[in-house]
């Protein structure tokens, strides 16, 4: 929005879970877009996932250093074209880590990364359309505990942020617009989340994307 009553400021939604609003600017936003728009492209680009009941997730993904299919991770589109999975570009690591150091400090990015700093080497990047939703989750199928980054971009969406036990209550909801972030480690690592509902028409009008584009940046661990 242009104009707000009260301006949106950094939030610990739960312990090590942060929403950070506007944290990439308008130019930061259009570099994103320009990037993802071709990593979208095939081979290993863009694809519907299909879980093993047999269902199919409404956000569409594509992946970057590692490839994700549930529940696992491979070298290649096991679950598509069979193509080599797209690289893990280093600007992204050093996204991810300045991300976390924003986001919950110096002092518990050191000790939730290490030293030195665990490397980011997993992008997993999904579209949303409309009518797309995701289901409450948790991200637990990498071998390190390394804080997750989540970069939004396009329309907002409703952000449900639960806890490790259950899928149920207690959570809460943080509304994410284009260019905010969302890290989440330590005690928060394994909370499950998901997206209930994007709301069309909400992006900036000068981004130039129609839906929703979230980028998650995770440390495998592998």
């Amino acid at each position: 929005m242009d104009a707000e009553l009260f301006p949106r400021e950094r939030t610990e939604v739960a312990p090590g879970a942060v929403h950070v609003p506007d944290w990439l600017d308008a130019d930061g936003q259009r570099d994103m877009l320009r990037a993802c728009r071709e990593w979208a492209r095939p081979p290993a680009g863009l694809r519907t996932v299909r879980t093993p009941g047999g269902g199919t997730m409404t956000a569409r993904q594509v992946c970057l250093g590692w490839h994700w299919y549930p529940y696992a991770y491979a070298r290649t589109v096991a679950d598509g074209d069979g193509a080599p999975v797209k690289p893990f570009p280093g600007r992204l690591g050093e996204l991810g880590r300045r991300a976390v150091r924003d986001a919950l400090g110096e002092r518990a990015a050191h000790d939730l990364l290490g030293e030195p700093a665990a490397a980011y080497d997993i992008a997993l990047i999904n579209f949303y359309d409309a009518d797309a939703r995701m289901g409450m989750h948790r991200d637990s199928d990498e071998k390190s505990d390394a804080p997750v980054v989540s970069l939004s971009l396009g329309d907002t969406c409703v952000f449900r942020f639960g806890n490790p036990e259950t899928r149920t209550r207690p959570y809460t909801d943080v509304e994410l617009r284009s260019g905010d972030l969302f890290v989440f480690g330590g005690p928060s690592r394994l909370a499950h989340h998901g997206v209930p509902k994007v709301q069309p028409g909400t992006a900036p009008p000068e981004l130039g994307l129609t839906g929703r584009l979230n980028i998650t940046l995770r440390v495998s661990g592998l």
